[in-house]
């Protein structure tokens, strides 16, 4: 499959066009409105159609184009280091509750394929969580001991097929890899074909709750439904008791293909480098497609051409195949963090009764969102609700010892309120910065990003668009090298 090393759509989305669908085009009535076509927006919508629900889902631009297509598609219940810290935080029972409802979201995405013949590409690997610093090792110790306690099969040593030693490793064994864009155009057929109703290019710009909730879009066109799911990945309306507890995260994705015989086999994390992600992917006979994610940092505001850098020379480093490729892919993804790292899935504040969030994934969004669409379908039709519903309970009060770091996330935020300068974000008004290697302005406050030619919305939650009459990319000074790993 040809590809060019031009920044910004991803493999999986150059792998599968799909159907336009139109956007609205009138005033309407539904009993829920999904906001939002990624995998939490989509897997809502299928579960309440199913139910016997009327549906509209209004994605901004495009089916699963966002973070659900620009993710690395890996489906597991080992979320890198998050047993123990669970554990320590919220206890054992929270830990194996987490754990419990990451292999039900599995268990059910490998029922959608099988019940709606979705060719997903599913695949069974382990998934592992490394470090190669021995002084780091008690670190993958302590969170398989945690997993272990909160039910998972994990096993705790120093192999892996890796091309390099590894100093500890936490390997859980039978996990997936999928194609995620399959996955959610299959799952979006389906809700069409259930009687719901899907609109792309359909922004909604404002959203008010009453017994009958409205919903207003870029076009000006009105929408009442009795219950409201917004699954933005950050939400487009949110509450102040939630936005405090809510922080994003850009990060970086390398692909291309290697031979087949030197791929390795498992999916892999290591916390180590601004983290490393692996995994591959089917791509052409002999070849499997290698993915490498990593260089985190907070939107606009880390030099992202000298992260990519650093990304595809440790790649090549790793996999000298991976430099001798022609073709290659290279993305961005965008995660949101909770405060306390879990999931805010339900009710969006104390006094809500018809607005349900589904957000605050950490980067574990293909299966969080799996859970996320059970559990909203529960809330929204008043089923059984599963064991985990506090768990992930937007309302919950913040732990004790979460206070802190969420006091130094806002002061972090705070500052960038401080500046003067333009241009300044359109949903809060916070400092944005210019991403060169994306060519767009970024909010570093709640994620929001404009391209810088015409000042639209490229991602929420800002819904009006940058006026930038007069502005242009800054100049940057080079970043001062990192010491060497």
């Amino acid at each position: 499959m040809p590809a060019d090393a031009s920044f910004g759509t991803s493999y999986w989305l150059r792998d599968t066009p799909s159907p336009d669908r139109p956007a609205l085009a009138g005033d309407l009535r539904a009993d829920v409105v999904v906001i939002g076509a990624g995998i939490a927006g989509l897997c809502t919508a299928y579960e309440l159609v199913r139910a016997g629900r009327e549906v509209v889902v209004l994605e901004a631009e495009r089916v699963a184009c966002g973070t659900s297509g620009h993710t690395t598609g890996k489906l597991t219940a080992l979320h890198g280091l998050t047993y123990a810290r669970l554990r320590d935080t919220h206890g054992a029972l929270a830990a194996s509750r987490y754990a419990l409802a990451q292999r039900d979201a599995m268990d059910h995405v490998v029922g959608l394929c099988e019940e709606l013949g979705i060719d997903a590409g599913l695949e069974r690997a382990p998934a592992s969580t490394y470090v190669t610093d021995a002084r780091r090792a008690d670190e993958i110790r302590l969170e398989a001991a945690a997993a272990l306690e909160a039910g998972l099969d994990v096993v705790f040593g120093t192999e892996s097929d890796l091309p390099f030693p590894v100093a500890a490793a936490v390997r859980l064994d039978d996990q997936l890899l999928f194609h995620p864009r399959r996955f959610l155009l299959g799952l979006a057929e389906a809700v069409v074909a259930g009687g719901g109703t899907i609109h792309e290019r359909t922004r909604v710009t404002e959203l008010r709750e009453h017994a009958d909730c409205r919903l207003t879009t870029e076009a000006g066109h009105t929408v009442h439904a009795r219950d409201v799911v917004v699954a933005t990945h950050f939400p487009l309306t949110v509450h102040s008791s939630l936005l405090a507890r809510l922080s994003v995260r850009r990060e970086l994705v390398v692909a291309a293909p290697v031979p087949a015989d030197r791929a390795p086999r498992g999916m892999y994390l290591t916390p180590e480098d601004r983290t490393r992600s692996l995994r591959t992917a089917p791509y052409d006979e002999g070849r499997r497609l290698l993915l490498v994610g990593g260089e985190a940092c907070e939107p606009g505001t880390d030099h992202a051409g000298e992260r990519l850098e650093r990304l595809t020379g440790w790649a090549r480093r790793i996999f000298p195949e991976f430099g001798e490729a022609t073709e290659t892919y290279r993305w961005a993804a965008q995660d949101v963090m909770s405060a306390d790292h879990l999931p805010y899935v339900g009710h969006e504040h104390p006094d809500t009764q018809h607005v349900f969030v589904a957000t605050g994934f950490g980067g574990w969004g293909m299966s969080n969102g799996v859970m996320a669409g059970r559990l909203l379908a529960a809330h929204v039709t008043g089923a059984p609700r599963p064991d985990w519903t506090e768990l992930f309970d937007p309302r919950r009060p913040l732990p004790l010892r979460e206070y802190r770091d969420v006091a130094r996330a806002q002061a972090s935020v705070a500052r960038h309120y401080l500046v003067a300068r333009p241009p300044r974000c359109t949903h809060m008004g916070c400092e944005l910065g210019f991403n060169e290697l994306e060519d767009s302005w970024e909010c570093p406050c709640h994620g929001s990003r404009f391209a810088a030619a015409d000042g639209r919305v490229l991602q929420g939650p800002a819904s009006r668009p940058l006026q930038l009459p007069d502005a242009a990319p800054p100049e940057r000074e080079s970043a001062a090298p990192e010491p060497p790993h």
